[in-house]
Parts: structure tokens; C-alpha cells; sequence
């Protein structure tokens, strides 16, 4: 298990990246830019690419559907390079609110449209010549299927770093685990419970497993989990109220009632009628009251929050679930502290 950290999108960015050498020193091994509808991930990790050396470099998710897999190919293979070949291309489907609400585009079929993304990104690197007919993307897009005739198969003029860039999807669904247990190299769900992750994801895992082709190394579990290691026992639960809130916003905020990926996910944990009730809350405008909700147990479990001998065992429980790089994400109030929780991690993993 190797240690990762999430960089935020907000606040001074260029300082951000200035401590990065910090972390660097003390064992971290990947930064994860998150992007969401803010600002693009791509442009602030060629930014870090310059000022870092052995970091890899995570996007932490591009929507598949603000662009297209040619596109996200060539900007992966972009990043491979300028980095040495240290990227990481993590993608995912977000959801309607995002997807048809910021960029306008119709939410349809992620499922097929993950796999074809995947098959004509590896295309792409192999600099095979793009004639792809699937049910979502045609290369070259022909007169049939609403082109103008004139597309030619082309391939990617330079020649990646490399021909298999990793890629990761992020995903909680069950058909979505599976694929990507099938197809692509890193699975990152979210809201991970450790002790749950077999009850959740085992039977998905185990179906894509069953299809995954040999010559793709084992498939590795990304979590993330908020970290403050600290004896003061007002500090640890100012943390894990953050981490309430964060639960309470995607188990009750993030889609309607009957369609919410994150309430489904902590049902499988075993939560029904606690998911049930955030949602009935959150939606209802009491997000305090659906943040308190939120099981203390579940809100423990997923973070790292607490003395250095309880966060240890935290680590050692996401090891024991199969977790394979854990992005920490540091919560202290000054940016030694936040080097010393990332040391100490990294330390705990060995």
C-alpha cells in the first residue's frame, strides 16, 4: 500500500504546490487533482509535473463526457510525457446535475460509454489507426451515422511515453465496479467503510475479475480518507464533523430521491433507514440535522482521525480490505502539522 494525497482546488494554489516538495520528501507518492465544475485538472497537474520528480500525477475525475476519448487520450499522452511518464488518467461518469446542468450534454449510457473510452484511449497510445465502431463513438465518424464522409482513420502523430497509460475509473455501482475491474487498471469508489468493502463491491469485483484480461496487472483499490493525527480529543471531532458534513452532502445532497449513487452505496454498508433519513433531512434544507445523522461508526471508519495508535489501525484496516494507494487527505491547521500527518502515514505503511 502505497501513500497519495488529494490537492484542493481552492485557496493559494501556487503556494500549494510550493510545499508540495515537502510531502514529496517525506513519502508521499501521488498527488490527486480533483476537478469536478471547477477549475480544469489537466492545467494544474502540468503545472505540478514541472515542479515535482517522482510523484505521480492523478486526475481525480475528468467526466467522460466533457470530452471525448480521442481527446482524453491525447491529453493523457500529453501529461505522460511532460511528467516522464508519471500520469495516471482517472475517469468517471460524475452525474446529470453536473453533466447536463454545467456542460449541457445528455447523461446516457455511462457504462457502455466507459468501456469504448477505454478501448480507443489504448488504441490511441498503441498509435494504432482509429477505426472504431462501437455504440457510442465511431472513428471516423461516417455519413451513416451523421458525419460529412470526409473523416480519415488517423493515429496520433507523436509517439506516447507509453503505449498502456494507466487508467482508473472512478465508481460505486456495481456494473461500474465490475467493469473496471474487467478493464482498467485502478478502481477508486468513494465513502469507502473497509470493514464493508467485500459486502459492497465483492461480488462486482469478482465478476470483472473473472474477464480480466491476464495480460493487465492486478487491479488496484484508490481510497481517500480525510487524516489528522492528534490526542485533542476537540480537534479529532471538529475533523470528523467535516467529514459528517461531506457524508451528509453526498448521501442526502447528490441526486434525487430513488437516484442517488451514494445513499445506494452506504445501503449495501448495511445503513438503510440512516440513509433513508440524511436523505429525508438533506433534502428537506436541515443539512445540520442530516450531518448528525450521519452513523458515528461509519463516519470513524472511513477516516484516519485520531491518536497515532487508533489512525494505525485505521491503515491497517484499509490494508487488510485490499486498498492499494491511500490518498490522505491532511486536515491540520498548519502546513508542518500537515507534513507531519503525511510522514507519519507514511511510516505507518511501511
Amino acid at each position: 500500500m502505497t501513500l497519495g494525497m488529494p490537492i484542493n482546488y481552492a485557496g493559494d494554489f501556487r503556494e500549494t504546490i510550493e510545499n508540495l516538495a515537502d510531502f514529496e520528501g517525506v513519502g508521499v507518492h501521488r498527488v490527486m487533482v480533483p476537478e469536478a465544475y471547477s477549475f480544469d485538472a489537466v492545467s494544474q497537474l502540468g503545472y505540478i509535473a514541472a515542479r515535482t520528480t517522482t510523484m505521480q500525477l492523478q486526475t481525480g475525475i475528468l467526466p467522460m463526457y466533457s470530452r471525448t476519448p480521442t481527446n482524453l487520450a491525447m491529453t493523457a499522452a500529453g501529461m505522460d510525457y511532460v511528467s516522464g511518464g508519471r500520469f495516471i488518467l482517472g475517469i468517471g461518469a460524475s452525474g446529470p446535475q453536473v453533466i447536463e446542468g454545467f456542460h449541457g450534454v445528455k447523461y446516457d449510457y455511462p457504462l457502455g460509454r466507459a468501456r469504448e473510452t477505454a478501448e480507443i484511449c489504448r488504441m490511441v497510445w498503441r498509435r494504432d489507426r482509429l477505426e472504431y465502431d462501437g455504440k457510442h463513438y465511431h472513428l471516423p465518424l461516417t455519413q451513416e451515422h451523421g458525419g460529412s464522409g470526409l473523416g480519415k482513420p488517423l493515429k496520433i502523430i507523436n509517439h506516447p511515453v507509453r503505449e498502456r497509460i494507466p487508467m482508473l475509473l472512478a465508481a460505486i455501482g456495481p456494473k461500474n465496479v465490475e467493469l473496471a475491474a474487467e478493464l482498467f487498471d485502478e478502481l477508486q469508489p468513494i465513502m469507502v467503510h473497509p470493514d464493508f468493502v467485500d459486502a459492497a463491491f465483492g461480488p462486482a469485483l469478482a465478476a470483472g475479475k473473472a474477464k480480466r484480461d491476464p495480460a493487465l496487472d492486478d487491479l488496484k483499490l484508490v481510497v481517500q480518507s480525510t487524516a489528522l493525527i492528534t490526542d485533542d480529543v476537540d480537534l479529532a471531532e471538529q475533523a470528523l464533523m467535516g467529514v459528517r458534513h461531506h457524508a451528509a452532502l453526498y448521501i442526502g445532497g447528490m441526486g434525487a430521491r430513488g437516484k442517488n449513487f451514494y445513499n445506494s452505496l452506504v445501503q449495501r454498508y448495511g445503513y438503510v433507514d440512516e440513509a433513508k433519513l440524511i436523505q429525508d433531512l438533506y433534502l428537506d434544507g436541515r443539512k445540520q440535522e442530516a450531518a448528525e445523522a450521519v452513523p458515528d461508526d461509519l463516519v470513524r471508519a472511513m477516516s484516519l482521525i485520531g491518536p497515532k495508535s487508533y489512525v494505525a489501525e485505521r491503515v491497517e484496516a484499509f490494508r487488510a480490505a485490499g486498498v492499494s494507494v491511500l490518498l490522505g487527505s491532511p486536515v491540520n491547521h498548519t502546513h508542518a502539522e500537515r507534513v507531519d500527518t503525511m510522514a507519519a502515514l507514511a511510516e505507518m505503511m511501511g
